[in-house]
């Protein structure tokens, strides 16, 4: 049993030149994967409309999205939230709300 594979690697490696042997390797001009993940970004794109930001307009942005998220929702819509999460709490107990 333990003959097999090493049958088909003999076969593998006597059946194919030797140049052959490196096409799956990915073409010399690619960026290796570690060498991406420490690249610093310098550009970021707006979450809003996709625009193309510097690093001080995105930070920008995010800290002014900070400030206005409790402001987006209206009072009405927080009572409906509270409302219906009340109701999925209880729900289990009284079946037919």
């Amino acid at each position: 049993m333990q003959t097999v594979p090493m049958l088909l690697g003999a076969i593998a490696l006597l059946g194919l030149p030797w140049s052959q042997q490196a096409v799956a390797l990915p073409p010399p001009e690619d960026t290796p994967e570690e060498v991406l993940r420490t690249e610093i970004i310098l550009e970021a794109r707006s979450p809003l409309d996709g625009a193309v930001l510097t690093t001080a307009e995105y930070d920008q942005l995010q800290e002014e999205l900070r400030r206005n998220q409790a402001t987006l929702l209206s009072s009405d819509i927080r009572e409906l939230i509270f409302l219906l999460q009340l109701r999925r709490a209880v729900r289990p107990f009284v079946p037919f709300l």
